[in-house]
């Protein structure tokens, strides 16, 4: 087992031209670190550095190990940073997007919660149903919801919860119209329908079936076609007619009994809330005791 210091020895030597100028950085002998890189030499079998008494130089198996030794160097900090984050208490401010929605009905109480258990935490939220650039706006952390699989890039993605489109209508509606028994008993009622770019007006409704899904298409003409959820909700709740939205929307109308859920063995649409965040390495204490608190928080947030 080669020991990491001599990776260290070796970086620094390359990275400041020779043994004299690092040996001065480190402030260690010359001839001690000219015989630590000799040892890490031996061991390897191979010569790294071609030195003379007026030239000094890397060879190509060198200049590969450098890479190599570098990176190695590089995730021994991390551990090390891992190590000494957990025992440092979250403090800062942190700066996150999140969709309107999103951030109006799933995410009230957790970011309340959030900040009282941590008093040295500042959070500044951003809600905006445009794609924000994190790197370029400066933003922590951003939560988007997503029906497709989001864009290779070089953010972190980290799943927080599914969050399923189902079918409502109002329950006093409801109840004098009818329920719908089966998706073909959905003509029956009037329709209000999510507006959204390229999306022509039709449910996609689908279920579990024998180990597959069964999926159908309500092609629609909506009395009130909006992207105000709560308009549309609202419409639903006046009797206007039936509405697909997140379930998470609706969660409390249906509590309270004004809301009912239509046709539920069957799903609208499928719908993930991720957590994005520029990158891993350097994490705030704040920022991953927000993340953490999120995962925990919003499958209990979205479920109905």
């Amino acid at each position: 087992m080669l020991n990491l210091n001599d990776f260290y020895y070796f970086v620094q030597v390359v990275d400041r031209g020779g043994f004299t100028s690092a040996g001065r950085t480190l402030r260690i002998p010359k001839s001690t670190l000219s015989g630590r890189i000799q040892q890490l030499e031996s061991d390897l079998g191979v010569r790294l550095l071609n030195r003379t008494s007026r030239r000094f130089g890397v060879t190509d198996a060198g200049a590969e190990f450098y890479q190599h030794a570098v990176g190695m160097l590089q995730r021994a900090e991390q551990a090390e940073g891992v190590v000494r984050q957990r025992l440092s208490e979250p403090s800062g401010t942190i700066r996150f997007t999140a969709a309107v929605v999103t951030a109006q009905f799933a995410m009230r109480r957790m970011v309340s919660d959030f900040v009282a258990e941590h008093p040295k935490v500042n959070l500044i939220l951003h809600a905006t149903d445009r794609n924000v650039d994190l790197v370029g706006e400066n933003f922590d952390v951003a939560i988007r919801a997503h029906s497709a699989p989001l864009p290779d890039s070089s953010l972190i993605q980290r799943t927080l919860a599914p969050a399923p489109w189902y079918l409502f209508g109002g329950t006093d509606h409801l109840r004098r119209a009818g329920m719908p028994k089966a998706p073909r008993d959905l003509a029956r009622h009037a329709s209000l329908f999510m507006m959204r770019t390229g999306i022509a007006p039709a449910w996609h409704l689908s279920r579990p079936l024998r180990g597959a899904r069964k999926e159908m298409t309500i092609s629609l003409t909506p009395r009130l076609l909006s992207d105000d959820i709560i308009a549309l909700k609202q419409a639903a709740l006046d009797g206007l007619g039936i509405v697909a939205l997140p379930g998470y929307t609706c969660r409390d109308e249906v509590r309270s009994g004004a809301m009912t859920r239509v046709l539920p063995d069957w799903q609208a649409g499928d719908s993930t809330i991720t957590a994005l965040i520029p990158d891993r390495r350097g994490l705030l204490p704040a920022v991953r005791a927000f993340i953490d608190h999120l995962v925990a928080e919003f499958p209990k947030a979205v479920a109905l």
